[in-house]
């Protein structure tokens, strides 16, 4: 399951998602964002849909590879449809004792399970069409003019975090192998028993990512890395006609989600 997740990986492409600036992929998503959550109804989820699946076709990013990256998700998606399905008070479809399940409850928990998958969906489309420099150097520039007083810091943090997501899934992925090897058992027992299974492998986890961030550090100050202020870039960002089409795109499917809202 772990190697199933897909934030933080990034896959080389042509497409004209890849080709974006990265500010406008950061705002842009935003945007969508925005407008997933304005949406409440049938018409609206069917808009955000084709919307969605118009973006996976654009980034020319296989279908398989996004599936693959919301199977870690399926209890947490369970876990929301069964609490909205059980917990909402309206007319009752089916009841047995004190459970009972309700058309609002199903309704909203569709929509809720939905509005997450989008959302996983979005996200890693973000990082599997942008390099992590440009991804750095877009987040930097959006803090720097929402005027964040360490915008550099925060970027470089926030793009070290999505960047060794990959590295520690394979590294955890390693040490469960090795301790297999010695008889540890995983994958029998009931989740409990799984996840107590999996404490022993915070130790070794621990251990290897503060190596790694100690190693990240001095190989940065051995390039005297110093960021903030007066520090230049290679490539610059610059802007062309495809980013205001996006944004233009972008601003109608954000004014099109408030109308299905409330306007219908």
């Amino acid at each position: 399951m772990l190697k199933d997740i897909t934030i933080g990986q990034y896959i080389q492409g042509n497409s004209p998602v890849h080709k974006l600036d990265p500010r406008t992929k950061i705002i842009t998503l935003v945007l969508y964002m925005t407008g997933l959550f304005m949406v409440n109804n049938i018409i609206g989820y069917i808009f955000v849909t084709f919307f969605t699946a118009g973006i996976i076709l654009l980034s020319e990013i296989k279908i398989k590879l996004i599936l693959k990256g919301l199977k870690p998700l399926w209890i947490i998606l369970l876990f929301t449809l069964a609490l909205h399905t059980f917990m909402t008070e309206g007319d009752i479809i089916w009841q047995w004792s004190v459970f009972k399940i309700t058309y609002q409850g199903l309704r909203q928990g569709i929509f809720m399970v939905l509005r997450l998958i989008y959302l996983v969906t979005i996200t890693s489309l973000l990082t599997l069409t942008t390099t992590p420099i440009a991804l750095t150097d877009g987040i930097e520039s959006v803090l720097k003019a929402l005027f964040v007083p360490v915008a550099h810091e925060l970027a470089m943090m926030m793009t070290i975090a999505l960047r060794f997501i990959p590295t520690l899934i394979e590294e955890t992925e390693k040490i469960m192998k090795a301790q297999m090897a010695r008889g540890a058992d995983f994958e029998s027992g009931s989740i409990i028993a799984r996840a107590k299974s999996l404490i022993p492998l915070l130790v070794p986890l621990f251990l290897s990512s503060f190596r790694r961030a100690d190693e990240l550090a001095m190989a940065m100050e051995a390039r005297c890395y110093r960021g903030g202020e007066n520090r230049t870039r290679m490539k610059q960002l610059v802007m062309d006609k495809r980013d205001g089409i996006a944004f233009v795109i972008c601003t109608i499917f954000l004014g099109i989600s408030i109308f299905t809202r409330f306007g219908l």
